[in-house]
């Protein structure tokens, strides 16, 4: 059974490219309905309930697939079936480049509003006072970071710890999106959770720089200051994963991303990223969206490359 994870993942990646996520009853949406009871009953404004939180809601999802892991044991064609169909609901590749292109496409034809009403679906930005330029940037640099979180990453954990490794990761990624946040309610509960998905999105920012700089040519960039702007200003993000990858998208496509970000609750400067690119334009976001794809299918065959040398082990 050394290849079914490995086959599992391609499949997943697979289902996900042809049917995007799950139109109905989406696991995802139904582990932060969860989440958030759980919050209900654990908030207090401190670390250590936010330690607990994560802990109860995250290993959970680990438990979960512990318990899924070990249905697919029976045979090869099982654990094949079982980790694609994980792969597949945690994965959000299709749905992040669909929506990057439909942005895209709505700015080109001059339909401002509709790009601001698309743009929630990618980030948390406020995009009422955004023009096509501010929406433009905000559309790149949102595939960017999700190429990582929502792609790379749940690849990689798939690749170490199976479907243990996919649920998990998800839960992390969600429980940060949810609490893992400034705020007053959230600077301390939330604390545990974004330290967690920093820590799980280390490696995987890292493969998306590398993945990115062999999958430029792809979207007409280079590969070469796709490392060179990583290396130079990915550290100077807030985010010591977001803007690794952020930074290699703007070298790989030659643009500059990074300024300010208004999310409506409060205002965030951010550096600048890629100093000797332009600022991106409303056809940057399908080359950007192309880009991810590449990513994608990189990232795909090297994680099953890395399953298939694990040999099936379960961690």
């Amino acid at each position: 059974m050394s290849g079914a994870r490995a086959v599992g993942l391609l499949l997943g990646m697979a289902a996900d490219g042809v049917f995007g996520d799950p139109q109905r009853g989406h696991p995802v949406a139904a582990f932060g309905a969860l989440a958030k009871r759980a919050e209900r009953v654990l908030y207090r404004d401190g670390k250590a309930s936010g330690v607990v939180h994560a802990g109860v809601v995250g290993g959970g999802a680990v438990l979960a697939g512990v318990l899924v892991e070990r249905l697919g044991r029976r045979g090869p064609v099982a654990q094949t079936l079982t980790t694609a169909l994980a792969t597949w609901v945690v994965l959000g590749g299709a749905s992040l480049a669909g929506q990057g292109t439909a942005i895209g496409a709505e700015l080109d034809a001059g339909d401002l509003p509709a790009a601001r009403r698309r743009l929630p679906n990618l980030c948390g930005r406020d995009p009422s006072q955004l023009d096509q330029f501010g929406l433009s940037r905000a559309a790149v640099e949102s595939v960017a970071e999700n190429t990582s979180d929502a792609v790379v990453a749940p690849l990689v954990w798939g690749a170490i710890a199976g479907v243990p490794g996919l649920l998990g990761y998800r839960a992390v990624n969600t429980l940060d999106a949810m609490v893992g946040h400034h705020s007053p309610r959230y600077e301390n509960f939330g604390w545990a959770a974004a330290r967690a998905d920093d820590a799980a999105n280390y490696l995987p920012a890292r493969l998306t720089a590398a993945l990115a700089a062999l999958a430029a040519p792809a979207a007409g960039g280079s590969g070469r200051d796709a490392l060179a702007v990583a290396r130079a200003d990915g550290r100077r993000h807030p985010s010591p994963n977001a803007g690794v990858a952020e930074a290699a998208f703007a070298g790989a496509l030659g643009l500059r991303l990074g300024g300010r970000n208004d999310y409506g609750s409060h205002v965030e400067d951010r550096p600048v990223l890629g100093r000797d690119g332009r600022p991106p334009r409303p056809a940057d976001i399908a080359r950007a969206a192309r880009l991810s794809r590449a990513v994608t299918v990189a990232a795909a065959i090297a994680c099953a490359a890395v399953a298939l040398a694990r040999g099936g082990r379960p961690w």
